[in-house]
């Protein structure tokens, strides 16, 4: 006869669903207690509670507040004597003083109103700049990147060329070839401006548009070979 599978896990689950039990947790109690009469909600009951209102201070208003006035009642010290002589002492100090240098201001009204001319904006400060005059950083790097980059496409025409898969146009090739091109377009303006100016058939239309498209090719063809003095051309 075949035993009947029992899972190892059984006495786990069991012991689980003891521990997670509970009276009432998914329904409620069978019975709410009611709330008493006496306390029902009140106005503003449920709202936040601020914290309470102190006077504003500074943080180091003890250390820059002047000292209080003395009451009525206080007596001041008495028998306080320096030998100090002040008069001396003063006459020295101003001696010895390096005077202040004033401010350069500026005025910007007919009234006299000045500012500070530092903060104006009229004093050239970049000029005292350690890199005035110098070429910055990233256009150094800039060049640097182009001029690493149109060395390895001459090499790479020059490899080209080594291997007879391309050559270099001519001046004179390339002179022809640009008066074809405005020769083939010449005639091609010729045609359009001798269309109909009413286009009210299909064959007009095409033909409008057909020669609007090949001018318009023409004149990108030109300006493509006007714009490079060397031209490459790839060998079949």
């Amino acid at each position: 006869m075949l035993k009947l599978y029992m899972s190892k896990f059984r006495e786990q689950v069991k012991l689980e669903k003891e521990v997670n039990k509970a009276p009432s947790k998914t329904m409620g109690p069978a019975k709410v207690d009611v709330p008493s009469p006496q306390k029902y909600l009140l106005k503003h009951s449920k709202e936040p509670k601020l914290a309470e209102r102190k006077p504003f201070k500074y943080e180091d208003d003890e250390l820059h507040s002047k000292p209080p006035i003395p009451a009525r009642t206080d007596k001041p010290l008495m028998g306080l004597h320096s030998n100090k002589n002040f008069i001396k002492t003063n006459a020295v100090e101003n001696i010895m003083t390096v005077p202040k240098k004033p401010q350069p201001v500026y005025a910007y009204t007919k009234k006299g109103d000045k500012q500070l001319l530092e903060k104006s904006g009229l004093i050239p400060k970049y000029i005292k700049k350690k890199d005035y005059g110098l070429t910055p950083e990233y256009l150094l790097q800039r060049r640097e990147e182009v001029k690493k980059a149109q060395e390895e496409y001459d090499n790479y025409v020059k490899e080209r060329m080594r291997e007879g898969a391309m050559k270099q146009l001519s001046g004179e090739e390339r002179h022809n070839i640009l008066q074809a091109l405005k020769k083939n377009w010449d005639e091609l303006h010729h045609q359009y401006q001798g269309l109909s100016v009413v286009t009210d058939t299909a064959p007009k239309k095409y033909r409008k548009e057909r020669l609007e498209q090949e001018m318009k090719q023409l004149e990108k063809d030109i300006e493509l070979i006007e714009r490079h003095k060397t031209i490459y051309i790839a060998n079949n």
